[in-house]
């Protein structure tokens, strides 16, 4: 891979461009060059050096078969991505050809007309027929293609193997055990949470809200309506919701945890259970629970079921405002390739997005399994609007989680008022 130094103007342009008024000057490029460079934006991982590596791999090959080309890699913030990405959107004579971006992005950069539609180019792919239906919807909207799924990432239960046998606990086989059994903790030993839980969590909570056959939205091809304040949704937030208090996870405490605090808590010792990904193993690992936990499939509401999980991830996109599709279109499928992302799994723990490859990295690392299995099992996505970056980054599901358990609504008015702000903002999304 070769680095311009050409990359630290971009980025002084695009800094520029993030404080300026949008042009929406996002149309294609008529032009497809076979040659010169091509510019990439990937997200810098915590620990970027393995990721590095399988990439710059694949960039050697890709050179390798194109003369005359080559490719200048940024390892961008994830925190920024949404300033620096739409600025690029604006200003294609700064722009990259190619980027990596969060799954739950993809309706909004298509309404933003950034992304490239390669519809053809993914259905003519020969493994692009191996990845699994989640991952290929989130590259989806309104039946069109947007990118190629790059990795998926999915949660399941971590628990404490010492603390079960010291105190004779069975696994629990339901959301119900789930919580009865992480009370019985707390009383036993009111130095843990039973189960660390975050107002702010929302990927933690959604899997009770399925569970329990509750749903975000209801709707297709961008217009939705909120469902979070539906009989069976407020089923599956009163489940989630009890298990703040003093007799699990004090709410002055947990009500401002997100997924991170919560496998934090975890992997300290602070807690004897935890809602984590597959993308949490290396932080456990490294924490003072090592060799003394397990993980299993969070259990759904009839004994033996796993509750649907969120199918998070990150994808690859090719931008419309290219002048390189061809090779873009080219790079964007090495670099999601089976291969690539095998040696992805082997680097950074992060799930492939085809089903055989999956099965291929289960069979070798055996704390992929219960995530695998959960794959397998169901998995859910966040509707495919851009109406749901708003509701996110607004923590409209946050807020309601944390005014039920504050005490300052019950579970019925705080659904309900987060139902008419996630409505408000499906209808400015047109």
């Amino acid at each position: 891979m070769k680095l311009s130094a050409r990359m630290v103007a971009v980025a002084a342009v695009l800094a520029t461009a993030a404080c300026a008024p949008q042009t929406s000057d996002n149309s294609s490029s008529d032009k497809d060059e076979k040659t010169g460079t091509l510019r990439v934006w990937l997200f810098q991982e915590v620990n970027n050096g393995p990721k590095e590596q399988v990439v710059d791999s694949v960039l050697a090959e890709f050179e390798k078969a194109h003369k005359d080309t080559e490719v200048t890699v940024e390892y961008i913030p994830v925190e920024t991505r949404a300033q620096r990405i739409k600025a690029a959107f604006n200003d294609p004579a700064s722009a990259p050809d190619l980027i990596e971006y969060g799954n739950t992005d993809t309706a909004g950069y298509v309404k933003d007309g950034g992304l490239a539609d390669v519809t053809a180019e993914f259905n003519a792919w020969k493994e692009a027929k191996d990845t699994d239906p989640t991952a290929r919807q989130s590259v989806t909207v309104d039946g069109k293609i947007y990118g190629a799924p790059y990795f998926v990432g999915v949660r399941a239960l971590y628990y404490r193997t010492d603390v079960f046998d010291d105190l004779g606990l069975d696994v629990p086989r339901t959301q119900a055990e789930l919580i009865s059994t992480a009370k019985e903790i707390r009383t036993a030993r009111p130095e843990m949470y039973g189960i660390a839980v975050g107002g702010a969590y929302t990927y933690g909570a959604m899997p009770f809200i399925w569970a329990h056959g509750g749903e975000l939205a209801t709707g297709k091809g961008g217009s939705y309506a909120s469902a979070i304040d539906s009989p069976e949704s407020r089923k599956g937030i009163e489940a989630y919701t009890s298990l703040f208090g003093d007799d699990n996870c004090p709410a002055a405490k947990c009500a401002g945890m997100g997924g991170n605090d919560t496998v934090t808590a975890f992997a300290s010792g602070k807690a004897a259970m935890a809602i984590g990904g597959d993308f949490s193993h290396a932080a456990v690992e490294a924490g003072k629970v090592k060799g003394k936990y397990a993980v299993v499939p969070l259990p759904g509401v009839e004994a033996g079921s796993i509750a649907p999980a969120f199918a998070g991830g990150n994808n690859l996109g090719v931008l419309k405002s290219t002048s390189h599709r061809t090779l873009a279109v080219d790079l964007m499928k090495r670099l999601a390739s089976k291969e690539a992302q095998g040696a992805l799994f082997e680097g950074m723990g992060f799930l492939p997005t085809f089903s055989d490859v999956r099965e291929q990295v289960a069979a070798k690392e055996a704390f992929v399994k219960p995530f695998v299995e959960t794959l397998a099992a169901d998995t859910k996505f966040v509707p495919a609007s851009p109406a749901w970056a708003q509701i996110d980054s607004s923590q409209v599901l946050p807020t309601m989680f944390q005014e039920i358990v504050s005490g300052k609504k019950d579970v019925a008015s705080a659904s309900g008022d987060a139902a008419k702000k996630m409505n408000e903002a499906f209808g400015s999304a047109g």
